[in-house]
């Protein structure tokens, strides 16, 4: 760069704002002007009031959203001096005004492809609203410089240089970025009073940056344009006939006063660098105009510099404040612009996977744009299901909550009573035709009912989840990953009382904490074993024979493991077995089984994290045995956290779907009721509850009855999320309150008793008991409480009305009945409607007992008002377990109640709702990871079996199609 250049940088960078004034008709630094002399245009002037209107912009921003600030990147690929002293103006300018403007130095070796991603992670990055790229590239490589422009989302493409943004403005769009120096000519011209509309202008160059761009503005100005350029004939003949005239050619001093037609605007946009001996640097800055011989004959004239230089910051400060207000807007927006997918309900209803076939999905991608999603939240796995990111909290930390509303079920028939397909058609119903920022949480349907004899979980009917095939199988793969970190510490488990039985403690310590390459040094985990030890020491060679016996030894009791292995399968034969009978495992062999995926820990564990640390803590406190002396031994104890974390990193992530109207669906985590919690993940229902926003609402289910899965989430999950729901949806059937009433047994694949058929107002009344039980149930935690009667071709009017109005005596805020199941979203708008009146009530949501009560209390607890039990008994092998757990620390854990579905009772073949009957516990351990303890009641399988004609006689494949058939 030669010194010349070098002086005229300086004098650029250092030009002050006092050298012109706007439309004064005089410069400090030249002698008095003639009355006939051109207006000077200062285009320092005019930035400065930009600047100013920018800086009071910002400063609103800052009052809306507190940690809101708008961010830009200048990304610079080499160091030349001529872009630095570009650089610091445009810092400068945007730390005045409150801009956070970041400087990225990238190296002169860097590739194409790296810089494309770095320009990539700053489209992502939701705290830059702004992106240039600083031209020309110094790169040792050759780089495309079209293409990394191009790279820059035009939605933060600021510089308007991107070809979407260039094409906006070329038919008239100018919604997106305009063009900086053009867009800054502009503005000068409309200071200067001169009508745009009807003007003859001309621009001299056709240039990408300047020339077409400010041709295309003065055009949708309504002015008549005429673009000249280096091969256009008697130029200085068209630019006489120009009201405006905007010079950007790169030609010192080329238009000449005698150009220029008398009055004109002449707006020059060239800088150039020429010799003048009369200045102490030896040059001087000029433009494309000469501009002593102009300003005798043009009305209005930019100078030199001062002039359009100063409005192209300006301007590209204002397009960032623009970018910024977007983000914001979009930020504390609280519509969506969802749009929903119509449905047309065919008679007679056809089957569940021929509805889902016949609608088309969204593009998942476009459904998370839709409900406020960012890009870079979104890991896509094809195009109709995703992964949502974690960080959609973090950006939505401050974002207030929606309206929670758990939806639970009477106790159900074996058929199940369409729980699922009410919560579908109560979402449709808020999201596509009351318009109302909704989101549906499930949990993920485990493989072993959709090849046995439930079949899926998607709902049914015109209220379901799609595509079903997806939802009901492996989906992103979750339960896979939870099957996995199980087995690997079952495997874990084994090994270590293998080894331990095979081997002395200093062989063991050895094998345990190996020397690598002469260095032997404890792992991060196992050195909070030895702190758990208190062990103080952290040089593996100075532990003592006793404290390298300690460490190296769990001493676990085998008659106490309770860490099974799972399959997500029914297989009734893996319920009892014997592991380590190979000669190799040397007689140390014992009975164990199997449970299918969704009855793992790790399976709550992932449920009821609220964050990966959460999850990793969780983890690592999973009690999976005692050891000899009775003290609990943890999946940390066994060094296997960090690996089950690395298992389950993925899965932690929600996954989105969609409803058959086009409504989200959070999909995540799938612990079964019975035997677990039975719920969704809070992960999912926090993600959910800020992105529908303070208006909206979140639909979750809870397993079963609200007996098993209403109250778990209340005491469990509600309790570690510390969510108030706002109501609940009680789910009910004539069917289900027939059977409860002395019907004849409900039995899946046999056709029903016509007692269910016909109608029998007897039997309702009879069965109205365990109804009123669920109602009360909902009301002892402070809901109000919608029944929602999932209508049946069946049914008739009059066993609706008895039902509703036994449910509104017995307390219910409202009782409904619903015909989503073959009308979709418009069969639940009177729920819908019900459950907003509901949420308005106010919030008196409260849990059902204190964390400091004894096991036992707590138990009976649950018992007696959830149930309607007299009391409870324990087994002496239940009790003797009580003791221990409560010794080792665990006494103050809420309860898991596990027990059948299908009675209030422990005993499935007990219907209606019994009063003052007692309940037996047969058995009780802990689940320390997930944070509660189980209390067994009754015969509750962990693995289901298969029946004699499971669905998978049913499921096949079609070759032709690729398409999954006989799923429903």
């Amino acid at each position: 760069m030669s010194a010349q250049y070098q002086r005229f940088l300086r004098v650029l960078e250092k030009w002050p704002a006092e050298k012109s004034k706007v439309g004064s008709g005089e410069r400090t630094a030249e002698p008095a002007v003639r009355m006939s002399e051109a207006k000077i245009i200062s285009g320092t002037a005019v930035a400065k009031s930009i600047r100013e209107e920018l800086q009071n912009e910002v400063a609103a921003m800052g009052k809306t959203s507190a940690n809101f600030v708008p961010g830009l990147r200048i990304v610079q690929v080499g160091g030349r001096e001529d872009s630095n002293v570009y650089i610091r103006m445009k810092i400068k300018a945007a730390t005045e005004i409150g801009i956070e403007a970041v400087h990225v130095r990238l190296p002169r070796s860097i590739t194409e492809v790296e810089l494309l991603d770095k320009i990539n992670e700053l489209n992502d990055d939701p705290r830059v609203h702004g992106i240039i790229v600083q031209m020309p590239l110094d790169c040792d490589t050759a780089i495309d410089s079209h293409r990394i422009t191009d790279a820059v989302s035009p939605e933060k493409d600021v510089d308007g240089l991107h070809t979407v943004n260039e094409g906006r403005l070329a038919i008239g769009d100018q919604a997106g970025f305009l063009p900086c120096t053009p867009w800054g000519c502009l503005e000068l011209i409309r200071r200067t009073g001169v009508e745009i509309a009807g003007a003859r202008a001309v621009v001299l160059g056709r240039s990408k940056i300047v020339g077409t761009p400010a041709a295309e503005l003065l055009k949708w100005a309504n002015a008549t344009v005429t673009v000249c350029h280096s091969k256009t004939r008697n130029i200085d003949e068209i630019t006489r006939s120009a009201d405006i005239l905007v010079v950007g050619i790169g030609v010192p001093e080329m238009v000449k006063g005698s150009w220029i037609k008398p009055g004109a605007v002449v707006i020059d946009c060239g800088i150039n660098v020429k010799p003048d001996p009369t200045k102490s640097s030896g040059t001087r800055l000029v433009g494309d105009v000469a501009y002593e011989e102009a300003k005798l004959v043009a009305g209005y004239i930019t100078p030199v510099p001062g002039g359009v230089g100063p409005m192209t910051v300006a301007m590209l400060m204002k397009n960032t404040v623009r970018s910024a207000a977007r983000a914001l807007e979009r930020h504390v927006s609280t519509q969506w612009t969802l749009q929903p997918l119509p449905i047309q309900p065919l008679r007679p209803v056809p089957s569940d996977i021929v509805i889902a076939r016949a609608q088309k999905p969204k593009d998942i991608a476009w459904l998370a744009k839709e409900i406020g999603l960012e890009a870079r939240e979104v890991s896509l796995y094809g195009s109709k299901k995703a992964k949502i990111s974690l960080s959609v909290l973090e950006r939505l930390a401050d974002k207030e909550a929606g309206n929670y509303v758990v939806v639970a079920g009477m106790t159900p028939t074996p058929l199940g009573e369409g729980k699922t397909t009410t919560l579908m058609g109560l979402v449709q119903a808020l999201g596509a035709h009351k318009l109302r920022n909704t989101m549906a949480a499930l949990r993920q349907p485990s493989q072993g009912p959709t090849f046995g004899i439930k079949g899926g979980a998607a709902g049914g009917g015109y209220a379901q989840v799609i595509p079903m095939e997806e939802f009901n199988l492996h989906l992103t793969g979750d339960i896979h990953a939870v099957s996995a970190a199980n087995n690997l510490l079952a495997a874990q488990l084994d090994t270590r009382i293998f080894h331990e039985n095979t081997q002395k403690d200093q062989a063991l310590y050895e094998r345990l904490v190996p020397r690598v390459k002469g260095v032997r040094k404890f792992s991060a985990i196992q050195l909070r074993r030895l702190q758990k030890l208190g062990i103080t020491k952290t040089d593996p060679d100075s532990l003592s024979a006793e404290e390298y016996g300690s460490f190296a030894r769990l001493d676990i009791d085998t008659e106490t493991i309770m860490w099974e292995r799972v399959v997500d399968i029914n297989d009734r034969y893996l319920r009892s077995i014997t592991v380590g009978q190979s000669a190799t495992e040397k007689g140390f062999s014992r009975e164990t089984r199997f449970s299918i995926s969704v009855a793992s820990e790790i399976m709550a564990v992932l449920a009821l994290s609220r964050c990966l640390e959460d999850m990793k803590q969780r983890l690592a406190d999973m009690v999976v045995a005692f050891d000899k002396a009775g003290r609990p031994v943890t999946a940390d104890d066994l060094g296997v956290t960090g690996a089950l974390a690395v298992l389950l990193k993925d899965a932690l992530e929600p996954n989105l779907m969609q409803s058959l109207e086009g409504t989200p669906v959070l999909v995540h985590a799938g612990p079964f009721a019975n035997i677990a919690h039975g719920c969704n993940s809070i992960i999912a229902d926090e993600i959910g509850l800020k992105l529908v926003g303070k208006d909206g609402f979140v639909c979750t289910e809870a397993g079963f009855g609200s007996d098993i899965g209403m109250e778990k989430f209340c005491n469990i999950k509600c309790r570690t999320s510390g969510r108030k729901p706002n109501a609940m949806v009680l789910v009910a059937t004539v069917r289900a309150i027939k059977m409860h009433g002395g019907g004849a047994p409900v039995t899946p694949g046999s056709p029903l008793n016509k007692q269910y058929t016909e109608e029998n107002l007897e039997l309702v009344q009879k069965g109205l008991p365990n109804l009123l039980q669920h109602i009360s149930n909902g009301r002892a935690f402070g809901m109000p409480v919608v029944v929602s009667l999932n209508a049946h071709s069946a049914d008739t009017a009059a066993e609706h009305e008895l039902i509703k109005k036994a449910a509104l005596e017995a307390g219910a805020y409202a009782a409904v009945v619903s015909t989503h199941w073959s009308d979709g979203g418009a069969g639940a708008v009177e729920l819908a409607e019900a459950v907003i009146k509901a949420c308005e009530e106010g919030n008196n949501f409260r849990l059902l007992y204190d964390l400091d009560l004894p096991l036992v209390d707590k138990m009976t607890k649950i018992a007696t008002t959830m149930y309607g039990a007299g009391k409870v008994v324990l087994t002496p092998a239940a009790e003797e377990k009580v003791k221990r757990l409560t010794e080792a620390g665990f006494g103050n854990l809420p309860i898991c109640m596990s027990k059948v579905s299908g009675s209030l009772t422990g005993d499935a073949k007990i219907k209606g709702a019994p009063k003052n009957f007692t309940l037996d516990v047969e058995d009780v351990y802990v689940s320390a990871g997930a944070g509660f303890v189980v209390a067994m009641c009754g015969e509750v399988t962990k693995m289901p079996g298969l029946p004699t004609r499971p669905a998978i006689y049913d499921i096949d494949l079609n070759t032709q199609t690729g398409e999954i058939e006989g799923l429903f």
